[in-house]
């Protein structure tokens, strides 16, 4: 079977790097991606076109600008974008469309997937190829996940992502809803883990055996949180596994670390933190600003955490983490 390898080390990426990506290095990497052969890969602000603002943090390049620099290094990849619906718009995604991305992930939070319906309408009319984006899997029942998923596909989704926003599911949470999806659908499944547990490539493979066919990494697993699945580790161990990828694995392994590596501001090891998000729960791009809020107010980021967990906060409450680091410091 032939997988198709999604790289978002220029979006999940961006988180990290505090949304500080040049046009040089969305360059270098995507040409680099290019000639490994990496069929998609995404490019955008971390919380997607039009994600740079004072909430989610500014971005030092228009995303436009990096998608242009990217799509010109092109000649097989080709590019994808994020849109999240309140914070992108339709007109960021013609715009994006008119630089010449070809495919885009529509993300909703689990349980909201019917505010997607015109974003992806529109992704379809434009040509592009066209997922919806199940974020914060972890949050909702089996069944759930099968009824969002089924308005995606209603919508017109071609694809249909799990997607493990707070690294916090375990293999059999995988299986279950990637099974439960395939049964299901008639459009392809495909799976965007997080590494807070230390379960982001056992999570892949278990996707992976239960049928999804778009599986997402990041090259030095440059990502929110812990960061995601290596892409160049997870295409080694797909091969060993006897998946085809179409991959160049040396030339994927030179662009980590040649292009990637220098970009990194620290390790994606697994901190105290990043643990604590896939413990509790926690959405992966709070990580930075629970970190910043918990120094602000000198609280533990732990306690921080565990309780934005405890409060069930999603995607687009970044201003609730101020405000609950205030509260724990009285």
């Amino acid at each position: 079977m032939t997988l198709n390898i999604l790289d978002v080390s220029l979006r999940d990426g961006s988180h990290s790097v505090r949304h500080m990506f040049t046009e040089a290095q969305v360059r270098a990497a995507a040409k680099g991606l290019n000639a490994a052969g990496v069929r998609y890969f995404e490019v955008s602000h971390g919380d997607g076109l039009g994600g740079s603002s004072l909430q989610y943090g500014l971005s030092a390049t228009d995303e436009l600008k990096l998608i242009e620099a990217a799509v010109s290094e092109c000649t097989t990849s080709e590019v994808a974008v994020l849109l999240i619906p309140g914070i992108g718009t339709k007109q960021d995604l013609e715009n994006a469309a008119k630089l010449g991305a070809k495919m885009v992930r529509v993300a909703t939070h689990v349980t909201e997937a019917d505010v997607a319906a015109q974003h992806i309408e529109l992704a379809r009319t434009l040509g592009l190829k066209t997922a919806g984006f199940l974020m914060m899997s972890h949050m909702a029942p089996v069944e759930k996940v099968v009824e969002q998923a089924k308005l995606f596909e209603s919508y017109g989704a071609e694809i249909v992502y799990v997607t493990d926003s707070a690294g916090a599911m375990l293999p059999k949470d995988v299986t279950d809803r990637i099974t439960a999806l395939k049964q299901t659908l008639q459009c392809e499944i495909g799976f965007h883990a997080h590494n807070n547990l230390s379960m982001a490539m056992a999570n892949t493979i278990a996707a992976v055996e239960a049928g999804a066919t778009y599986i997402d990494g990041s090259m030095r697993a440059l990502g929110a949180g812990a960061g995601n699945t290596q892409t160049e580790v997870m295409v080694a161990v797909l091969e060993r596994l006897g998946y085809e990828t179409g991959i160049d694995l040396y030339k994927l392994m030179d662009t980590a670390n040649d292009v990637i590596a220098p970009i990194m501001q620290q390790s994606q090891e697994i901190t105290s933190g990043s643990l604590i998000l896939g413990y509790a729960g926690v959405y992966s791009s709070f990580l930075l600003h629970a970190q910043k809020a918990a120094k602000q107010f000198g609280v533990d980021e732990r306690d921080l955490l565990i309780k934005i967990g405890q409060m069930k906060a999603v995607g687009g409450q970044e201003d609730l983490i101020y405000e609950v680091a205030q509260n724990l410091a009285r």
